[in-house]
């Protein structure tokens, strides 16, 4: 059971990082990657993503 809370909380906290990405002004290849990477990554590009990624992303996909 705490495997499956575990997993439903990556897999909203994952959404939430691609539906930030996508709303990024930048290419669709640049943020294609992003995308591919945080999901690659699982838990670690989440975590990547939400306390550095997030502020710096948009200055690094122009």
């Amino acid at each position: 059971m705490i495997g499956f809370i575990i997993w439903a909380i990556g897999l909203v906290l994952t959404v939430k990082a691609v539906i930030e990405v996508w709303r990024i002004p930048a290419t669709p290849e640049k943020k294609l990657i992003v995308v591919v990477l945080i999901i690659i990554t699982n838990w670690l590009g989440l975590l990547f993503y939400y306390f550095w990624g997030r502020n710096h992303l948009a200055e690094w996909l122009k």
